[in-house]
């Protein structure tokens, strides 16, 4: 049986930010919702199926994005980041994506007080150094288009799905 093939509109990257903390935000969130779209709607068991060499699961790339958000901007200590890759038996579709755009959203309201983009990241009780905000949103641009792109190669091998 062939493969339904479903094209996405692809969302165009944003266009907006007079600075540079602004721009830097926007290109974050527009990879954040790209991978929060690109699972929603993605078929079970298929989701969490390894179908890939490495054994990476499109559901669990959201669960270790959440993991990373945690760790970055919430200074959320990870002991094992493989284990970050393996969402639960429990888990579902609504569920992981819902807990990353919360993750999200308490991301960017620590984000928001942050417009010095030398200054660390506020880490209150971190156990290590942060970093400067700067480099954390950039490292996050990195981290969340890498698996981005392997949410997008994963949905196509799941159900045809394609686009932004």
């Amino acid at each position: 049986m062939a493969t339904l093939r479903r094209r996405r509109r692809d969302a165009p990257p944003p266009r907006s930010g007079n600075s540079e903390v602004d721009t830097l935000r926007a290109f974050l969130d527009y990879l954040r919702d790209s991978i929060a779209t690109k699972v929603e709607g993605a078929p079970e068991p298929q989701v969490r199926t390894t179908i890939v060499p490495s054994g990476t699961t499109l559901l669990g790339l959201v669960t270790h994005l959440t993991f990373v958000e945690r760790s970055m901007f919430l200074a959320e200590n990870v002991t094992d980041w493989k284990a970050t890759f393996q969402p639960s038996s429990e888990d579902s579709v609504d569920g992981v994506v819902s807990r990353y755009r919360e993750t999200v959203e308490r991301a960017n309201a620590v984000l928001d007080g942050c417009r010095d983009l030398a200054a660390p990241i506020p880490r209150p009780g971190a156990k290590r150094p942060a970093p400067s905000v700067r480099w954390a949103l950039v490292h996050m641009i990195e981290e969340t288009g890498r698996h981005a792109g392997h949410a997008d190669i994963l949905r196509e091998l799941i159900d045809g799905s394609t686009g932004r």
